[in-house]
């Protein structure tokens, strides 16, 4: 752990990060401390400082490479010259030699290359974080390529979770920051990040996927072919698409910008409420574009390592809450919060309500270029605090991915009017969750069930009078008994109070003469302490 910590100390000052920091913004001490640090003698050298991170965070290892990932959407927080550098983190971080690869393959797959496929490219196409992927040829013809796992990945990951725990069990005890649930939310990273290490469930996520938007002209997934997928290595279709963040390739063959926008919220809303299954890890590296009809444009999605879904509580909860927001009905949002239990008990909802109006109203009934999703949700957080409001660890995934969803929109189509987007869906998908077809539709998920235990109802309902019977009989049984305890504490208290009393007019009759001397020797406020402690004792 210091070996790590030392590493990322010295990463820091080898490429001067330390620059990228307004000194004038941090406090006083650390000015003063900074301006005798010895990192400040390494000289910057002739990278941009762009770059400078950018090589910082590759060598830093997945965790920050993946951190480096999320930042590259948000060009409205960062200047443009970085964000073109940390865009590059998407898909050409440093690759392993291919030959490594190679023999990864043939380890996982049991035989050679040449007999899995009929062509393997020991050059990668592309390369990530925690994997890099080659390009491929079944026997059969099929193009494919194949996602190969970093060698050695594993323990570097496990080596900044470990710092990420040792850091959130410090913020633990920092009373403000104990709200934001630190160690449950690095939990809850640790388990999705390590599920990326097991292709298996990669696969089965992208399959799972599929299956959702089949034959949609929303999405297109590629299809998995599981007799090559392994832990290690997994293979699936090759797709042609445009990298979505390309949008001068997107607008020289047409694509239709606007409903591209469109379509991608609809998509995001559609895994989130009809289907409970979402891709959590939609950086534009992993979003591509169709190039058949532009005008009625296609998404393509890979790498579905990190999926998110929320229980059917979260779910109605977030989705009432995002109506309550386009409706401008703050105080039904503060009713939900309280009922939810995201904030502090005791907490008022007219005043709840009033703060997150301030946030919010200003906001509302914008186009997406003038608000910024990730400002809002900092003003909300910091509202909330005043309320003792909580971060939810099964919602971290979700908003992640809505930074992301706003990213991308503000690349593709600045002027998206998200409200109007998403509003009718979800009016729409309430409808039918609280409708007559969501209760048929629950009626009939349930219909097996139900049948099976029909007959049985009678029997369950005589066992439920005899066990609530039963439950009564122990309850009248218990008071009794602790009502008979009471009274034999109260009578042993009165014993115990005579006999002290009895034992102190013993003891004063025996020494009444003795006292009377020493008393007449002894300063008053002496004898009034001796006479307090006496009526003390038989007060007690």
């Amino acid at each position: 752990m210091s070996l790590r910590l030392m590493r990322i100390a010295w990463t820091v000052s080898r490429y001067r990060l330390d620059t990228l920091v307004p000194q004038e913004r941090l406090p006083p001490v650390l000015r003063w401390l900074w301006r005798f640090a010895p990192a400040r003698l390494i000289p910057t050298g002739s990278h941009t400082r762009g770059e400078r991170l950018r090589l910082a965070l590759e060598s830093l290892g997945p965790i920050f490479v993946k951190f480096g990932q999320m930042l590259s959407t948000r060009r409205d927080l960062l200047p443009p010259d970085i964000a073109d550098e940390l865009k590059r983190l998407q898909d050409q971080v440093p690759p392993f030699p291919g030959e490594t690869a190679r023999a990864m393959v043939e380890k996982e797959l049991g035989k050679p290359v040449a007999e899995a496929f009929a062509s393997f490219e020991t050059e990668p196409m592309a390369s990530a974080s925690i994997a890099q992927v080659h390009a491929a040829e079944l026997h059969t013809g099929e193009r494919v390529v194949v996602k190969i796992i970093r060698p050695g990945i594993e323990r570097t990951m496990r080596e900044d979770i470990g710092l990420l725990y040792t850091f959130a069990r410090l913020l633990r005890r920092v009373p403000e920051a104990r709200r934001l649930r630190p160690v449950e939310v690095v939990e809850d990273y640790e388990a999705t990040l390590f599920d990326e290490l097991d292709l298996n469930k990669e696969a089965a996520n992208t399959s799972q996927l599929k299956r959702n938007f089949q034959s949609s002209p929303l999405l297109y997934v590629p299809s998995i072919y599981w007799s090559l997928t392994h832990r290690q290595v997994m293979v699936q279709e090759r797709i042609e698409g445009i990298p979505v963040a390309d949008v001068a390739a997107l607008k020289a063959q047409g694509t239709d910008l606007k409903k591209l926008a469109e379509r991608g919220v609809e998509i995001f809303f559609t895994q989130v409420f009809r289907d409970n299954f979402f891709h959590a890890d939609m950086h534009p590296g992993n979003i591509f574009v169709s190039r058949e009809n532009p005008t009625e444009p296609r998404y393509i999605a890979i790498d579905c390592g990190i999926v998110g879904s929320l229980t059917r509580e979260d779910q109605d909860y977030l989705a009432r809450n995002l109506l309550a927001f386009f409706r401008q009905d703050y105080y039904e949002v503060a009713v939900l919060h309280i009922e939810s239990g995201w904030v502090g008990e005791g907490t008022r909802a007219n005043e709840f309500a009033s703060a997150i109006r301030a946030v919010c109203e200003p906001i509302l009934e914008k186009p997406l270029k003038d608000i910024s999703f990730g400002q809002v949700l900092l003003g909300l957080f910091q509202t909330a605090r005043r309320f003792h409001m909580e971060v939810q660890p099964q919602l971290v995934l979700l908003q992640k991915t809505l930074l992301n969803i706003e990213g991308l929109g503000r690349q593709l189509y600045p002027d998206l009017d998200l409200w109007s987007t998403a509003r009718p869906y979800l009016e729409r998908w309430m409808r039918e969750r609280a409708g007559p077809k969501g209760f048929w539709q629950t009626l009939k998920k349930h219909a097996p069930e139900l049948a099976h235990q029909l007959p049985e109802l009678p029997v369950l309902a005589h066992q439920a009078l005899s066990e609530r019977d039963e439950q009564r009989r122990q309850r009248r049984q218990q008071t009794a008994a602790l009502s008979g305890l009471q009274q034999r504490f109260e009578r042993a208290g009165a014993r115990a109070r005579r006999l002290r009393l009895g034992l102190l007019l013993l003891v004063l009759a025996l020494g009444w003469q003795p006292m009377l001397g020493w008393a007449e020797q002894q300063p008053w406020p002496v004898v009034a302490a001796a006479l307090l402690g006496v009526a003390l004792l038989a007060w007690r």
